[in-house]
């Protein structure tokens, strides 16, 4: 029996509720807006007069943290964090409605556990009563785990039905799982793999994926008798890791482009520039991509906030539906392996390399993606000329007048990383900055105090719908390696596999899996610390290693059964998911040979970073 309409809210639950998501979305924009001024004020202040503010590299870490877990708590309040798609298989009605129950349950459970195992931390640092600067203790900025964790975990519930009946079975349900697990008569050891049960079939069912690796952690140390709030340490560990800030001010960037013009105004330039030329519709479309991909780090933004704008240029220019379908849903990830890319950066931070090198290493990988998507497309496209518009010399130069700001981006972006007079961190704040101003002030595209906090708040959701996932799957691999699974691994893979080539090959394989099952951040925290031992034991060279990675799991938005691309493409374009899969699989071939030419031509990565370490 399916769930009757919604009732109205109570009012005075309706203002709680409005004044929770603007207390929400005005911390979100004030942390976000913090971290973009406080690395520019240190840049000023230090080649100006040679001071800094104090300890701002830690506030800006912090303000990392924030926005990860107020970001986590809005994406639970619109019901956008990320999960498995399988749980849109579903028959509509009780069935669904079982799933979303069930699914909810187990989810909060682990919320609730984590925000428990947060306070915990929070409570041993107010007990050492740490001071960052200017009186603002350590304990302060740490509330964000215990409120986070435990807003997500409300609006799960909330989330669970329309109705009260559905949100009470599924908060009862959480509170028995909560106390099973305390008070269990069974030792806990022996519930481990019924546990793990319970786990997959809740993701099955549509559990986020973020409570995917945290209940997997949080199954493991308890099977152990382990404290939780160990996770919640790894946790705050990792988003407070020097160089992650990186990723939402680069991503920030990202949107500010993406909710302008700039998508409308960049698609000019390159009809002006390719559309006279055969299959120039396709070089458009996989340039405009690649460029949105590669700042927003999301081929999903990508697909929604251009599929429209792209799909009808491809159309009109004689290109058939399936190909114009194939080519948008494919070339939706290009962008991946270009600076300033999330993954990139990620990769980067959990391998333990600059992340200047591996923007060098990704560089030519990336182009060759680029130029075999491209020639495909310009194979799909029709053959005669009849669709194609002439080449005006007046109109290209209109067309790239219009579009300068954001064909500086770039510029800014890459001068300021590689310049030698901002670090990592403060050449993302100088890009964000950049951004904002090409959209409000120079294009006046965005309106500052209208436009602004919406796009702030929407960068903050995905955010924390990201660091939710990197910040659990920390404590997911902090145990692999305390249980020694590397060394095993290396130990199995050295004494099974005696060729490097052979190695690889199936490391490729493996992580097509990985890509199958697995959404890319979580796989870059969990089985990266994996694969570089066993790539050191056959002295493959540890950036080589993170681009095969990373190209893989490129490729794994397009893998079925449960690719990103093909589910965004089915939802944007209205398309059954069968269709979207079959336009999009010689896309798929090729840029599976694209990622075979990377693995076995290591020259295609390290020669840029060797050419910057001599050149330097």
């Amino acid at each position: 029996m399916s769930e009757m309409p919604p009732r109205t809210p109570h009012p005075k639950l309706r203002g709680a509720r409005a004044a929770l998501n603007l207390a929400e979305n005005g911390v979100a924009v004030f942390a976000l807006a913090a971290m973009v001024i406080l690395p520019l004020l240190e840049i000023v202040l230090r080649r100006a007069f040679h001071v800094g503010v104090a300890a701002s590299s830690t506030f800006v870490q912090h303000g990392t943290l924030i926005v990860g877990l107020v970001g986590g708590a809005i994406a639970a309040r619109e019901n956008r964090l990320l999960s498995l798609a399988a749980a849109q298989f579903f028959p509509k009605g009780w069935p669904a409605s079982v799933a979303r129950v069930a699914s909810a349950s187990a989810a909060a459970a682990i919320s609730t556990a984590l925000c428990l195992g947060s306070a915990l931390l929070v409570r041993d640092e107010y007990e050492v009563g740490k001071i960052i600067a200017y009186g603002v203790p350590v304990w302060f900025l740490q509330l964000a785990l215990p409120v986070g964790f435990g807003l997500v975990a409300l609006r799960i519930i909330w989330h669970a039905g329309t109705r009260w009946p559905p949100r009470g079975v599924a908060l009862l349900a959480a509170a028995a799982l909560l106390a099973l697990a305390w008070w269990s008569p069974i030792a806990p050891a022996r519930l481990v793999w019924p546990a793990f049960g319970l786990l997959l079939l809740a993701t099955i069912l549509g559990a986020p994926i973020f409570t995917v690796l945290g209940g997997a952690a949080l199954i493991l140390f308890w099977g152990e008798g382990s404290p939780i709030a160990s996770i919640a340490v790894d946790h705050y560990r990792l988003v407070i890791s020097p160089s992650l800030p990186t990723v939402p001010l680069f991503t920030l960037a990202g949107y500010v482009l993406a909710e302008g013009g700039a998508s409308a105004r960049l698609v000019r330039v390159f009809t002006a520039l390719f559309g006279a030329i055969r299959g120039g519709p396709a070089i458009i479309t996989v340039l405009v991509c690649a460029f949105f991909t590669s700042f927003t780090g999301a081929s999903g933004v990508t697909i929604l906030a251009l599929g429209g704008l792209l799909l009808p240029v491809l159309t009109g220019a004689g290109f058939s539906d399936r190909a114009a379908l194939g080519l948008l849903t494919g070339a939706g990830s290009l962008g991946m392996l270009f600076p300033p890319c999330l993954p990139l950066i990620l990769y980067a931070i959990i391998a333990q390399h600059p992340i200047e090198d591996v923007f060098l290493a990704a560089a030519l990988p990336g182009v060759v993606l680029l130029l075999l998507t491209t020639l495909l497309g310009i194979w799909l496209g029709p053959r005669g000329t009849s669709h194609r518009p002439p080449f005006r010399v007046r109109e290209a130069c209109a067309a790239v007048w219009a579009a300068k700001w954001e064909l500086v981006l770039p510029v800014v972006c890459l001068v300021s990383l590689f310049g030698g007079f901002a670090t990592p961190v403060e050449a993302a704040a100088v890009t964000a900055l950049y951004a904002v101003l090409s959209q409000t002030l120079l294009n006046r595209d965005l309106s500052p105090h209208r436009d602004l906090p919406r796009v702030f708040v929407e960068c903050g959701l995905v955010i924390g719908g990201v660091l939710l996932i990197l910040g659990v799957a920390q404590g997911f691999t902090n145990y692999l390696i305390y249980a020694q699974v590397p060394d095993q691994m290396v130990a199995w893979v050295v004494g099974s596999v005696r060729s490097p080539l052979v190695f690889l090959l199936m490391l490729n394989l493996f992580l097509l899996v990985v890509g199958c099952l697995m959404d890319i951040y979580s796989a870059i925290v969990v089985v990266v610390p994996l694969i570089i031992p066993i790539g050191v034991a056959f002295n493959i060279d540890p950036l080589h290693l993170g681009i095969i990675f990373l190209a893989n799991l490129e490729l794994g938005y397009l893998t079925p059964p449960v690719g990103m691309n093909l589910f965004l493409s089915s939802y944007r374009f209205g398309r059954s998911i069968p269709e979207v899969t079959r336009a999009a699989f010689p896309i798929l071939v090729v840029q599976f040979i694209g990622v075979l030419l990377i693995t076995y031509w290591p020259a295609l990565t390290t020669t840029l970073p060797k050419w910057l370490q001599s050149s330097t």
